[in-house]
């Protein structure tokens, strides 16, 4: 049974129980970062741990602090298959002033497509209900849901 990523929890953990490898993954990123490191070779050297190591782990651990700086939102869609709605679905969000950070978008089937935005809405022009509510309005969006926010 495969699990699509919306339906993983996620858990806030003292630092102390993380294992060494998760840890050194966050170290080598916080110097890639702060250009304290040339490449992610020089990077996973420094800190001694191994490049598949910090590939399994750069996009599922996160210091607390970059998380609290950042105001994010996950938002689903289940939409109609048609020429320029995910087009005209970024530019309502552009236009909110949201900085879209992912975008994962399922094959159509039946004239159907899921896609699910990550997006910081530390920039946000608009009220959050006020962008939900015109994504709504799109005549092809036949559902909105949101799946996670984190502030």
């Amino acid at each position: 049974m495969k699990m699509d990523h919306f339906d993983k929890k996620f858990y806030l953990v003292r630092e102390d129980v993380l294992p060494e490898a998760m840890k050194k993954a966050v170290e080598a990123k916080e110097m890639l970062n702060r250009g304290n490191a040339e490449s992610i070779w020089d990077a996973v050297k420094q800190v001694d741990l191994s490049r598949s190591a910090y590939y399994k782990y750069k996009d599922t651990v996160f210091p607390f602090s970059t998380i609290k700086k950042e105001k994010l939102i996950t938002l689903f869609f289940h939409l109609e298959d048609r020429s320029g709605t995910l087009s005209k679905l970024l530019s309502v969000v552009a236009m909110s002033g949201c900085n879209v950070l992912t975008i994962h978008q399922t094959i159509p089937l039946q004239g159907r497509a899921n896609v699910t935005l990550s997006l910081n809405t530390g920039n946000m022009e608009i009220e959050m209900d006020d962008m939900l509510s015109e994504l709504r309005k799109l005549e092809f969006v036949e559902k909105v849901e949101v799946l996670g926010t984190g502030a």
